[in-house]
C-alpha cells in the first residue's frame, strides 16, 4: 500500500508516505485507495480511503489536509488542520506544526516530499508540467525557509509520477520549455511519431532541485503509467474510463 524514501525514513520523528492505489475501499475504476476529493467516487468511501491513510501516517482524519491543487506556482503555510470546503488554492503546503499531515493529491504529476530535520519543517509540492516549469519547486522551498528552514539542509524525495517512456508530448509543448531555457532540450527525446517527443518530468523537476540548491534528492523511480498499483490520468484517457482515482502522498512531524 505505501512505497517509502530510503533517505527520508532514515531521518528520526518523520513519518511519510507515497501511497499507491492498495488497501482501500473504493471499487471499478477507482480500486481501491483513491483518495481524491474532486474525483466521482463515493464520498464516504473516498473519506474512509482518507482515513485509513491517516490512520497510517499516526493522525486523526482531520489531521490529513491537502490545498486544493490548481497546477500553480504557490505554496501555503499549513498550521492546522482546516475545512475541505475552504482550503487554499495552491500546489504545495508547508509547516512546522507537528502531528499534522500534509499532502497532496497526483494521478501523473510528481509528488516531491521535503524535510529540514534539523529546523523541523516539512513540505509537499504537487510539480506537474506546468507547476515545476513556472516555480512551485522554488516556492516550496522558500516557504520553508520562511519558517526556518535551510535549503542546504533540505531532504527531498520524488515519488510516484508519469515516466520520459510513458510520457509523450507535443511540439507545443516542447518549444514552450525550449523558449523558457533552450538548456532544457536535453530532457526530450525524439517519439516515434513525427513531431512528438518523450519528456522526463522527472528529470526536469530534478534539475529544478538541484539548481535550487537541494543536495540531497531521492528518486523513487516508479512510473505511474506503466505500474498498476498506481492511478494515471494518461492511462485512464487512453482506456476511454470516465474518470480516474487520486494518490495521496503525505509527510508528518512526530511530536
Amino acid at each position: 500500500m505505501i512505497l517509502a524514501s530510503p533517505l527520508l525514513s532514515a531521518i528520526p520523528g518523520l513519518r511519510h508516505a507515497f501511497f499507491t492505489r492498495e488497501g482501500g475501499a473504493s471499487s471499478g475504476i477507482y480500486e481501491s485507495l483513491n483518495g481524491g476529493l474532486g474525483s466521482n467516487d463515493d464520498p464516504a468511501i473516498v473519506a474512509e480511503n482518507r482515513r485509513r491513510m491517516a490512520e497510517q501516517m499516526g493522525v486523526t482524519a482531520d489531521r490529513l489536509i491537502n490545498a486544493h491543487q490548481v497546477h500553480s506556482p504557490d505554496a501555503v503555510v499549513a498550521t492546522g488542520p482546516w475545512e475541505t470546503s475552504t482550503r487554499p488554492k495552491a500546489d504545495a503546503v508547508v509547516t512546522s506544526t507537528p502531528n499534522l499531515a500534509i499532502g497532496i493529491t497526483t494521478a501523473d504529476c510528481g509528488p516531491i516530499l521535503f524535510v529540514d530535520p534539523h529546523a523541523r519543517v516539512i513540505g509537499a509540492s504537487h510539480a506537474g508540467w506546468k507547476g515545476a516549469l513556472t516555480g512551485i519547486l522554488e516556492s516550496t522551498i522558500a516557504a520553508m525557509e520562511r519558517l526556518g528552514a535551510d535549503r542546504g539542509g533540505i531532504v527531498a524525495a520524488i515519488g510516484p509520477l508519469i515516466r520520459q517512456p510513458s510520457y509523450e508530448v507535443g511540439g507545443e509543448f516542447v518549444e514552450r520549455f525550449l523558449d523558457a531555457d533552450a538548456n532544457n532540450a536535453v530532457f526530450f527525446i525524439p517519439s516515434e511519431r513525427e513531431g512528438h517527443a518523450m519528456f522526463d518530468l522527472a528529470g526536469f523537476i530534478r534539475m529544478r532541485l538541484e539548481n535550487a540548491g537541494i543536495l540531497m534528492i531521492d528518486d523513487l523511480g516508479v512510473d505511474t503509467y506503466s505500474d498498476e498499483r498506481c492511478f494515471s490520468y494518461r492511462r485512464s484517457v487512453h482506456r476511454k474510463e470516465p474518470d480516474y482515482g487520486r494518490h495521496i502522498h503525505a509527510i508528518a512531524l512526530e511530536s
